[in-house]
């Protein structure tokens, strides 16, 4: 189930903040909760993922962004990510979430996630890419960062960035569609 009281605790606190800038970090807390777990005692991976869902929405409460998606009626949406998951998080492991912008191309923003555990150590780390978009299609990142009207330069993504993303674009669409169809236990 998704952690709605999550949500919005996150972001009414988050809109309690000072405003940031568009290349600023957003630091936000939680905490790994018996719910959050999965048959091992750890983390599980889809809530790793929901726990920076978080920080993103964190981030744009403190960028103004949600308004001007709203006064557009833009949505956003993962479109690829990838994550590194490397120390344990266990039940009632405290996490500072650390969200910034990586930049963005003419298609998506690239977002740079990250979650420490308390004692200093980066538990896992994820990089992804989302799209704008409207009832038109995509929406190229330029219109948003012309929207907030704040001067903002576009910072050249990382080569590691660039290169994943390039990974991506050749990735088969749709996957295994060069797996026979039906039930092939049937025939055996």
């Amino acid at each position: 189930m998704y952690p709605w009281i999550r949500l919005v605790t996150h972001f009414r606190s988050a809109s309690r903040q000072p405003k940031i800038r568009w290349q600023d970090t957003h630091v936000s807390h939680t905490i790994c909760w018996p719910w959050d777990l999965d048959p091992w005692n750890e983390l599980n991976n889809g809530r790793a993922l929901t726990f920076f869902d978080l920080g993103r929405i964190g981030w744009t409460a403190r960028m103004d962004v949600m308004e001007t998606m709203k006064a557009n009626k833009w949505g956003m949406a993962v479109a690829g990510s990838t994550v590194r998951y490397r120390r344990r998080v266990q039940m009632f492991h405290r996490l500072e979430l650390r969200t910034r912008i990586a930049g963005w191309d003419d298609k998506f923003f690239y977002y740079e996630q990250a979650a420490y555990k308390s004692d200093g150590e980066c538990a896992f780390h994820a990089v992804l890419r989302a799209a704008m978009t409207s009832r038109q299609g995509l929406v190229p990142p330029g219109k948003l960062v012309a929207a907030l009207d704040r001067g903002i330069e576009q910072p050249a993504l990382p080569e590691w960035i660039q290169q994943w993303s390039k990974a991506e674009d050749m990735r088969p669409w749709p996957p295994m569609s060069d797996t026979p169809k039906g039930d092939n236990l049937a025939a055996a």
